[in-house]
């Protein structure tokens, strides 16, 4: 690891929270199975709103609040009941000299097993390891593959046995796919080790995006948010490599049917099913690949996480923090 004097704190600037409940979409049933996951007379909860691009949200279970990144405002926000919403890390993806990109911050962020947060950082083109209460510093994990930078680490999330796996599309850089700074050709798929040692495990996706796991932790799933819309299943194997990928669930015919949107973030339930920011909203589809249903918002929606008491799905879509109260559970919660 590498340790950097990293200057952060925790703010007590408030945001823009909802007094009085607002809510926001609506739900389309494609099978009656939905209405096993999701009360269709729920309320979709407007929290906040007003940010510039939310994203990459995480429950903290010790301390019961949600952080998620406005990536254009390299800032991590978080939300806890009762609270308004403040500033909790900023600078959060990019620490030199602005401007930068139109995406500086961080993105995608999840709780390390041992209870530490974890980061991608468009700007400073890495992925981070901190202590949640701020102290001790920041730890670079991965910013480069061999001896390459990586052009802006998008998503993570961290397997029990320890492997980290994350995405590196070009939309953090300043002029994105065509950024003089690019050092590595693809867009692909990595895998940090326990020693920390780092490799490529995909790079034939043209932007590789959101990652969950599956419920035994033997499949890797990877969002594609490019014009073809698909997510990818990764069988990992006994050493945490990937084998070869196969198709999941192809969303491009939602956008033929006029919706606009692609696979980004995406999580699993306690039964396998996949929940997964899309085509008008989020998708919900079932292990074995059928789209089930869809939470229709009336904005682009980035990525969602499991929350409260791992029946809450807490949603980030573009302006808006949203929740969400369900009749099922986040895997392994």
């Amino acid at each position: 690891m590498k340790h950097l004097h990293f200057a952060f704190f925790f703010m007590i600037t408030t945001f823009s929270s909802i007094a009085q409940t607002k809510t926001i979409g609506k739900f389309i049933i494609e099978d009656p199975s939905f209405n096993s996951l999701i009360d269709v007379n729920t309320k979709i909860e407007v929290l906040a709103e007003g940010f510039e691009w939310s994203e990459g949200p995480v429950w903290v279970k010790e301390g019961s609040y949600l952080l998620f990144s406005d990536v254009p405002k390299n800032t991590i926000y978080k939300w806890k009941k009762g609270e308004e919403v403040s500033v909790f890390l900023n600078p959060s993806g990019y620490t030199g000299k602005m401007p930068y990109s139109n995406e500086p911050g961080s993105n995608g962020l999840t709780i390390s097993n041992d209870g530490h947060l974890i980061a991608c950082e468009h700007g400073d083109r890495r992925v981070t390891i901190m202590p949640i209460n701020g102290k001790g510093g920041k730890f670079t994990l991965a910013d480069r593959f061999n001896g390459k930078r990586f052009n802006s680490p998008n998503d993570v999330v961290e397997a029990k046995s320890g492997d980290i796996y994350f995405t590196d599309p070009p939309y953090g850089l300043p002029e994105f796919i065509s950024d003089p700074s690019r050092e590595i050709d693809i867009f692909g798929v990595y895998k940090i080790s326990k020693d920390r040692k780092v490799s490529l495990e995909v790079e034939d996706l043209l932007r590789p995006n959101g990652v969950a796991l599956s419920v035994d932790q033997k499949t890797l799933f990877v969002a594609q948010s490019d014009e073809k819309a698909y997510i990818m299943a990764y069988p990992i194997k006994s050493d945490g490599s990937l084998g070869k990928g196969k198709l999941f669930f192809d969303a491009s015919y939602l956008n033929n049917q006029g919706l606009k949107g692609a696979p980004d973030g995406l999580k699993v339930d306690q039964d396998g099913n996949i929940f997964s920011s899309g085509p008008g909203g989020v998708m919900v589809i079932n292990k074995y690949g059928k789209l089930l249903g869809r939470i229709d918002l009336p904005s682009a929606t980035s990525n969602l996480a499991w929350g409260e008491d791992g029946s809450t799905l807490f949603i980030t879509s573009d302006m808006f923090l949203i929740r969400l109260e369900t009749k099922t559970k986040g895997a392994n919660y």
